[in-house]
């Protein structure tokens, strides 16, 4: 960690307290929606589908907006504190649709500022430290995703079982990881007077080349395989998991995610990303069958941290693929094309988990994940990644 710019590092403790917050309300969100709510497993897979695909919309103008402006940290700061502010709606929500609203609000947030940040992230540091820059970030993150559920767990048994009063508290790491970024972070000189400013045209998308375009291919296949982890908590509720503890669903899944996600992306500044990116596929494929036909709570146990090892396998180094295959000058709009495409690809994915969940159960669910996951695997050991053109960044 000394080795790397203190801005990353702070920008991966802002990850953490935001990811602290926001799985505080996500750990309990799933059983609130469905079961003190009364919505269906097709509303909970519209409003986690929703709000992803929105956020991934967002993020796209975010991106082209901060390649225009050449600053990434005011997008950032706009996005984490509009995040923080719709926590309260969460605690205040008596039907569904106020949870929709305030989950796509949330995302909203998470829309402005994902772009602007992760090519902060690019912007502070070399090619040959990305996978770490990344991984740190990333596992960070996910470190926050464990604490959070942990926390809810502790608050639920402290307040007796009150999970609007946990949801309110969830606003006060929010908080803090905005005096973070306000604070800590300084983004460098040179972005603050790109010329000429890039726009959102065919000129501009073109100008991304074949390597980010296959990157965006990769993404989209993993995307349709990987649904929300609000059907993890499901089917561990399914398998007899009682509403207390459905925040450890997200504990297990993130504790491996955050253990193995950067020692994994600094590997990969050595060995290469794509071997790396093949197993990920590969473990989906696994976590996805172990999922849906292994019985009780161990089988869903193995299957909820095979899920969390995928991520640590795709997530970082995808990041760091689209960092490495995009213009500095369009890295921005970059992540934002990619992330809208994985959006669009991941309201699908949900709507189709929620759709066969309600109808054929989660064996279903997941085997067509299995599927989709497979699918991708075949077509990224076919293909062959183009040789990267040199040209103007």
């Amino acid at each position: 960690m000394a080795k790397l710019p203190r801005g990353i590092v702070a920008l991966g403790f802002v990850s953490l307290f935001m990811d602290v917050s926001s799985e505080m309300i996500h750990g309990l969100l799933p059983l609130f929606v469905v079961g003190t709510l009364g919505a269906s497993a097709a509303m909970l897979g519209l409003i986690e589908g929703l709000g992803e695909a929105t956020a991934s919309a967002v993020k796209l103008f975010s991106g082209m907006l901060s390649d225009r402006m050449g600053r990434r940290k005011p997008l950032a700061v706009a996005g984490y504190a509009l995040s923080a502010l719709t926590k309260p709606f969460f605690a205040m929500a008596g039907v569904p649709g106020v949870v929709l609203a305030a989950r796509v609000a949330d995302r909203v947030g998470k829309g402005i500022r994902g772009a602007p940040r992760d090519a902060l992230v690019a912007d502070l540091v070399p090619e040959a430290q990305r996978g770490a820059a990344y991984g740190l970030r990333q596992s960070m993150d996910t470190v926050g995703a464990f604490v959070g559920p942990l926390a809810a767990i502790a608050l639920m048994a402290a307040f007796a079982g009150n999970v609007r009063l946990v949801f309110w508290l969830a606003i006060i790491p929010a908080l803090a990881a905005v005096a973070i970024l306000v604070i800590y972070v300084r983004e460098p000189e040179a972005q603050a007077a790109p010329a000429p400013r890039p726009r959102l045209d065919r000129a501009s998308l073109a100008a991304l080349g074949k390597g980010f375009w296959l990157v965006v291919g990769i993404g989209a296949a993993l995307t349709l395989a990987r649904f929300s982890e609000a059907f993890l908590i499901l089917r561990a509720s399914e398998a007899g998991l009682a509403m207390a503890l459905a925040p450890m669903v997200l504990v297990l899944m993130n504790v491996v995610y955050a253990l193995a996600a950067w020692p994994l992306g600094a590997l990969s500044d050595h060995i290469g990303r794509r071997g790396l990116l093949t197993v990920g596929f590969g473990v989906l494929v696994l976590a996805d069958l172990v999922l849906g036909f292994a019985p009780g709570l161990w089988g869903v146990a193995v299957g909820v941290a095979l899920w969390g090892l995928h991520m640590a396998l795709t997530q970082g180094l995808l990041a760091a693929e689209v960092a490495a295959a995009a213009p500095s000058r369009l890295r921005a709009t970059a992540f934002g094309v990619f992330n809208l495409v994985t959006g669009v690809v991941l309201l699908a994915a949900n709507g189709l988990a929620g759709v066969l969940w309600a109808e054929f159960g989660a064996a279903a669910t997941f085997s067509t994940g299995a599927g989709c996951a497979a699918l991708g695997l075949a077509g990224l050991m076919l293909v062959r990644r183009p040789k990267k053109v040199p040209g103007p960044s």
